[in-house]
Order: structure tokens, then C-alpha cells, then sequence
């Protein structure tokens, strides 16, 4: 086994530590901010030397802001638990669409599924903007605007090319023998889904849903436009910081630290799942 010159072992070690800094800073730096008033936000120079404070933590519990033209009401926890319900619903219902289809598109080649299966992965390349304006009338004729309903169907442009796409792979990456196999003993295709390719790609479906919940998550455009304030996410409810009155920094840091969370906890429980989920795609034979 080839020995790691010392020198060269310090050097990576030095490398890898400037590049998580490079990338951490920022985190670091807003949950700094979160803990500051604006005024110590704003001063110059900047300083890393304050007196830390949970009042931008409870004006977003409480839904009260301070600001120099009085009280703002905002509803920050409401637009939080819009996220999160939006996504979990999203995702949900993408894995019970997504996984069947991509399966089928894994076994049962028939005419056609190279075209289909690329037409729903190109919804995920279309730009929000180019389909925004025909939903937004579709969905004040069928009633759907301003719904969570709604909100969970257009969520499926994000998640479920997404989900079938990634869930695919995994599908092909198991030996078809193994189903085969178990087929030949009078099983059904449904049986041999469920006990057979489910279980093997369990931690592919895994990584595909943490995936999709993130880029559910993180959406934008379509809640700004296709719904009101009550039902719109945390991404959107962000905009309630912008006051007439100023930015209000500290907030603003505040709720990305809480915004955030979520998605990195999941991560962090689900990473071994993620590890090997993104492990087991990226081997061919």
C-alpha cells in the first residue's frame, strides 16, 4: 500500500479546511446575523464582537415585527408550515406516481417510452415563467387557485420528473434475473415490485425523495403567483421583511436559519440513505 507523504497529507488537510471555510462562511455568517439587531448589522466596519439577542427569533414566533413605522404583522410560521406541508404532500404523492412509472419504464420496453419518458423529464427543464400564465387561467377556471391543491399539482413539474427520472436508474441498475427468478415461482409483477425491486432500491427511492423534497422546498415562482398569502411558502413569505420602513436584516437572517433547518436535518438523518442511494446510480454492471 502506497504511504501519503506527510507534507502532502498537510497540504490536503489545508485544502479541504480553506474550502469548507469558503463554503461555511456564509452559513456562519447569517446565523451571526440572526442573533444581531439591524443596527449592529448595519454598523461599520462589520464586527464579530456583539451582545447576541432572540428578538428576531420571537418577532417570527410571535408573528409581530418591530419596525420604525410600528407593529407588522407577519405570518411566518403560517408560511413554514406551508412549506413544509406543500413539499411532504408533493413528495408523497410523486413517489406513489413516480416510483410504479419508473419501474415500468426500467422493465416493460414498449413503443414510445424513450419519447415519453423524456417529454416528462423536459417539464423539469422548462423555465417556471413559459407555464406560469396558462396555469394561472386554467386554474381560476377549474377553481384551483389560491388551494393547496393546486399549489401540490404543480408541484408535480418539480418532483415528479425528478423522482422518475432518478428512481429509473436504480430500477436498471438491478439484475432483471433476480425478478425473473422470482416471477418463475408464480409470483406476480406487483408481487415481485413490492418485495422484490422496492427493497432493493430502497435507498435509490430514498435519495430521489430527499432530492425532490429540497427542490419542492426551495420553490418560488410558482406560490408568489399561483397563491395568496395564506397558502404561500417560507421562500415567498421571506418577502414580508421588505418594509417600507427598510430591510429588516436580522429577521431576514433569522428566517433563513429557521427556513433551513428542516432540510438539513432531514439530510442529516437521511445521508446514508443519500450516500448510497447516489452511490448505487452511479455503478453501471
Amino acid at each position: 500500500m502506497e504511504s501519503v507523504n506527510p507534507i502532502e497529507r498537510a497540504l490536503r488537510g489545508i485544502a479541504i479546511t480553506l474550502v469548507i471555510l469558503f463554503f461555511m462562511f456564509p452559513i456562519f455568517w447569517i446565523i451571526l446575523m440572526s442573533f444581531q439587531t439591524n443596527e449592529t448589522i448595519l454598523r461599520m466596519p462589520p464586527s464579530m464582537v456583539f451582545t447576541p439577542t432572540l428578538e428576531n427569533y420571537m418577532a417570527l414566533i410571535t408573528g409581530k415585527l418591530e419596525t420604525s413605522a410600528g407593529i407588522l404583522e407577519i405570518a411566518f410560521m403560517k408560511n413554514l408550515f406551508n412549506s413544509f406541508f406543500l413539499s411532504t404532500a408533493s413528495v408523497a404523492i410523486g413517489l406513489v406516481l413516480g416510483v410504479p412509472a419508473a419501474y415500468a419504464f426500467a422493465r416493460l420496453k414498449f413503443k414510445g417510452s424513450e419519447d415519453i419518458a423524456f417529454t416528462l423529464l423536459s417539464f423539469r427543464f422548462a423555465p417556471p415563467l413559459l407555464v406560469l400564465l396558462p396555469l394561472t387561467i386554467y386554474f381560476q377556471q377549474l377553481g384551483l387557485a389560491n388551494t393547496y391543491g393546486g399549489l401540490i399539482w404543480v408541484y408535480q413539474l418539480i418532483v415528479l420528473p425528478l423522482i422518475l427520472w432518478i428512481v429509473r436508474g436504480y430500477f436498471e441498475d438491478i439484475p432483471a434475473d433476480v425478478e425473473y427468478a422470482y416471477r418463475i415461482a408464480g409470483h406476480s409483477w406487483g408481487a415481485t415490485f413490492r418485495k422484490i425491486a422496492l427493497p432493493l432500491a430502497g435507498p435509490g427511492i430514498a435519495a430521489a425523495a430527499l432530492l425532490a423534497f429540497i427542490f419542492a422546498w426551495n420553490n418560488f415562482v410558482f406560490a408568489l403567483v399561483l397563491a395568496s398569502a395564506d397558502k404561500q411558502p417560507v421562500t415567498v413569505g421571506a418577502l414580508a421583511f421588505v418594509t417600507a420602513s427598510g430591510i429588516q436584516y436580522g429577521q431576514i437572517a433569522a428566517g433563513i436559519v429557521l427556513s433551513i433547518a428542516p432540510t438539513f436535518a432531514l439530510a442529516l438523518y437521511a445521508q446514508r440513505y443519500l450516500v448510497e442511494g447516489l452511490s448505487l446510480g452511479a455503478v453501471k454492471g
